[in-house]
C-alpha cells in the first residue's frame, strides 16, 4: 500500500519535463518524451549486457546500485535484465559514436548506442533518473522509481573538456580519479592534464631523472600566489610529488573505462622554470641558482598586457640540446599517452632573454628573422617534427599563431575568440576555450566573500557560452573546454568548490543542442544537482543565491543596483549598520546612497528564508565600485 500511495504521488507532482522534479538532466538530453508509468528498482531486478564491450558499464552500474540500494545486483550476459545495455548491430547514424536512447517503462529500463561510450553516457542518464540518494554511499530504504521516458541523445560536440592543472599545486593519483568520476558524470571526454609549470613537474621521465628529484619539489609556502617568499639559500623543497609511469597508466585506464581521454600538456617554451631548475642548461642564462618557484613574483605585467620576467624561465629554442631533451620527453610521453595529442603550452613566453642571447640573434641572422616571435614559431614547428615522428599531434595555446603557426598544429584559443577565429579562418581544428566563458579559477560570485583572484565568472556567463563564433565554419571547432588553474586551489575540496556548477553549465554548452538552452530552467536543475552533492559529498559553490551589486556615481552621489542571477530572490539591505533580514528595507528599486560614510549591507531571501550570503560594502569599496568616466 506504500509503495501504490508513494507512485500515485509521483505521478500526480506533473507529467511534462519541465514540471516533473523526477526529470531534471543536465546536461539536456537531445529528446526526452515521458508517458505515464515507472519501473522501481528491487532486490530482484538484474542488470543485462549483450556483449563483453557492454560489460564493464553493466558492472559500474551494478556496484553503484548496490552501494546505495543495499541490493546484490549481479550483471548478467545473453539475457534480458530489468536494466539491459545493447550495441546495435547496424549502427544507427543519427546518435553517432556517443550518443545513446534510453527508454523505461514499467517492464524495465533498456539503453541501446552504437559503442560503448554511448552506453556509458546512457548509464549516467540513468543515474540522474533515478532518485537522489542514489547518490548515497551507504545504504538507504526508499522505493528506487525511474520514470517512464524515451530519450534520443547525442553530443553537440566532440572535444567536451576540463583541463586539471597540477602543476601550481600537486593532486594525489586517487584525488584525480576522484576528479575523473565527477567530470565524466556530466558527459565531459577529456581531461587536459597541466603536467608541468614554474611550479613543479610533475611526470616521470626515466631518462631525465632530474626532472622529478628536483623540478616535483618546492619549499613549502602559505599565502597569496604571486606574493609568497621565494626560496632562500639552503632551504629544503619539501612540498610537491609527482606521478610515476605506472601511476599514469593507472590513471588513463582509470580514465578510459569512464570514456575519458587524457590529454597530457609540457608546457614550453615559456613556464618552463621547474625544468630549468633541473637542467638549467636549458636555457639561454644558465642560471644555477634558479629554484621551483613556490608562488613568488617573478614577473612584472604591464597596463598594455604586455610583461617581463625577472627570472628566466624560458628554453633555449637556438640550442640543439633543448630539441634532443624534448625528444626525450615526448618519446617516454608518446608511449605512454594513447590520446593523439600531445599539448605543448605556447603561452605567455617572454623573449626578453632571447633578444640579449647571442645563439638566439645568431639563429635570427641565419634564417632571417626581424621579430623573437618568429623564433617561437620556429621553437613550434620543431617541436611538432619531434612530435609527429611519435605518432603524435601538437595542440597549443593560441600564442602559437604568433610569427607564423606550425602546419598542422591545433589551437587552443583562451585570450577570448579572436585566437580560434583567426585559426579557424587558417583551415586550423580549434578547441574554444576563453577565459571570458570557461576559466574556472576565477571568482564566481560577490568579490568581497569569494577567495581572492583577479577576476569574475558567474554561473549565467559559462551557461551563455556558444563555442561556434559568428561567421566560422563549425567544421574547424571541435569543442570547448573549461580551464581550472590551482595557483589558489591547494585541496580537491577546493577544486570541487571552483568546478561545481559552472561545470554544470559547461557540460551543457558542450552536449547539448543551442536551442535547447534556457537559463530559468537551468537553475532548476542546477538546484536539483546541489542536493544530489550534498548527499555524495561533493563541494559546489552557492554563489548564485548571493546579490550581484553594480554602484554608479553622478554629481557626487553613488546609487545602488542590486539583481540575483536566481530569479524570484528577495533581497534586503541595510545603510544604518543594522543587519539585514526581512524587516530591513526590500529592493525594489535603485538605491540612492546619503552622503557620507555609508556602509552597505545586503542579504538574499527566499520564502522567508536566508539564502545568500551577508554582503558587507564599505565606503571604501563603494567608491571603488563606481565606474571611471
Amino acid at each position: 500500500m506504500k509503495k501504490l500511495v508513494l507512485l500515485l504521488l509521483f505521478f500526480s507532482l506533473a507529467t511534462v519535463y519541465g514540471q516533473n522534479p523526477a526529470i531534471q538532466l543536465i546536461p539536456q538530453p537531445v529528446e526526452i518524451q515521458q508517458s505515464d508509468g515507472s519501473f522501481v528498482l528491487t532486490k530482484t531486478s538484474t542488470v543485462g549486457f549483450d556483449s563483453q564491450q557492454s560489460r564493464k558499464i553493466a558492472e559500474m552500474l551494478s556496484r553503484k546500485l548496490n552501494l546505495s540500494t543495499g541490493f546484490s545486483i549481479k550483471p548478467q550476459q545473453d539475457k534480458a535484465g530489468s536494466i539491459q545495455f545493447n550495441l546495435n548491430k547496424v549502427p544507427v547514424t543519427l546518435i553517432g559514436k556517443e550518443g545513446y536512447t534510453l527508454v523505461s517503462s514499467p517492464k524495465g529500463v533498456v539503453i541501446t548506442a552504437n559503442e560503448p561510450a554511448g552506453l556509458f553516457y546512457g548509464m549516467q542518464t540513468l543515474f540522474q533518473l533515478l532518485p537522489k540518494e542514489i547518490e548515497s554511499k551507504t545504504v538507504i530504504n526508499i522505493p528506487w522509481i525511474i520514470p517512464s521516458v524515451i530519450i534520443t541523445d547525442y553530443p553537440r560536440f566532440g572535444w567536451r573538456g576540463i583541463m586539471l592543472d597540477v602543476s601550481r599545486n600537486f593532486f594525489t593519483k586517487e584525488e584525480v580519479k576522484l576528479y575523473i568520476d565527477q567530470i565524466a558524470r556530466y558527459k565531459y571526454n577529456t581531461l587536459h592534464w597541466h603536467l608541468t609549470d614554474d611550479n613543479g613537474w610533475r611526470i616521470e621521465i626515466k631518462s631525465l631523472p632530474k626532472l622529478t628529484e628536483v623540478g616535483a619539489w618546492r619549499v613549502p609556502r602559505f599565502g597569496q600566489f604571486g606574493e609568497r617568499t621565494a626560496p632562500k639559500p639552503g632551504e629544503a623543497a619539501t612540498a610537491g610529488g609527482f606521478y610515476t609511469q605506472a601511476d599514469i597508466k593507472e590513471i588513463i585506464q582509470y580514465a578510459q573505462d569512464r570514456n575519458i581521454t587524457i590529454m597530457p600538456e609540457i608546457d614550453v617554451p615559456g613556464h618552463s622554470m621547474s625544468a630549468i631548475a633541473a637542467y638549467p642548461e636549458l636555457s639561454c642564462t644558465k642560471d644555477t641558482s634558479i629554484k621551483v618557484n613556490p608562488g613568488s613574483s617573478f614577473s612584472e605585467w604591464f597596463d598594455n598586457g604586455t610583461f617581463k620576467m625577472r627570472i628566466d624561465n624560458t628554453l633555449n629554442p637556438s640550442d640543439e640540446k633543448v630539441y634532443e631533451f624534448l625528444d626525450k620527453v615526448f618519446t617516454e610521453m608518446a608511449a605512454l599517452f594513447p590520446n593523439p595529442y600531445i599539448h605543448v603550452g605556447g603561452d605567455e613566453c617572454y623573449k626578453g632573454f632571447w633578444t640579449n642571447d647571442p645563439g638566439c640573434q645568431a639563429l635570427m641572422k641565419k634564417m632571417n628573422m626581424t621579430h623573437p616571435e618568429e623564433l617561437q614559431a620556429y621553437f613550434m614547428k620543431r617541436v611538432e617534427d619531434i612530435l609527429k615522428s611519435k605518432g603524435k599531434k601538437m595542440i597549443g595555446w593560441d600564442e602559437i599563431l604568433e610569427g607564423g603557426v606550425a602546419p598542422e598544429a591545433t589551437v587552443m584559443s583562451w585570450r577570448g575568440i579572436k585566437g580560434g577565429i583567426e585559426a579557424a579562418k587558417m583551415g586550423h581544428d580549434v578547441v574554444m576555450t576563453p577565459t571570458t566563458f570557461v576559466y574556472l579559477d576565477y571568482q564566481q560570485g560577490e568579490p568581497t566573500i569569494e577567495p581572492p583572484i583577479y577576476a569574475n565568472l558567474r554561473l549565467s556567463k559559462c551557461y551563455s557560452f556558444n563555442p561556434v563564433p559568428e561567421g566560422v565554419d563549425a567544421k574547424y571547432i571541435l569543442g570547448g573546454q573549461g580551464n581550472l588553474w590551482t595557483e589558489q586551489v591547494v585541496t580537491l575540496h577546493h577544486a570541487e568548490y571552483m568546478t561545481w556548477p559552472r561545470g554544470w553549465a559547461l557540460a551543457e554548452d558542450f552536449w547539448s543542442p543551442k536551442a535547447s538552452k534556457n537559463w530559468g530552467n537551468f537553475i532548476q536543475r542546477v538546484e536539483k544537482l546541489f542536493d544530489r552533492a550534498d548527499i555524495e559529498g561533493i563541494n559546489y559553490s552557492t554563489a548564485i543565491y548571493d546579490a550581484i551589486i553594480n554602484v554608479s556615481g553622478k554629481d557626487g552621489k553613488m546609487t545602488v543596483n542590486m539583481d540575483s542571477e536566481v530569479p524570484g530572490l528577495d533581497i534586503y539591505y541595510t545603510i544604518d549598520g543594522a543587519m539585514p533580514n526581512t524587516y530591513s528595507p526590500k529592493y525594489s528599486k535603485p538605491v540612492e546612497l546619503p552622503e557620507g560614510p555609508v556602509t552597505l549591507r545586503v542579504v538574499t531571501y527566499r520564502n522567508g528564508k536566508q539564502i545568500g550570503h551577508l554582503i558587507t560594502l564599505t565606503p571604501e569599496v563603494l567608491k571603488k565600485r563606481v565606474p571611471a568616466n
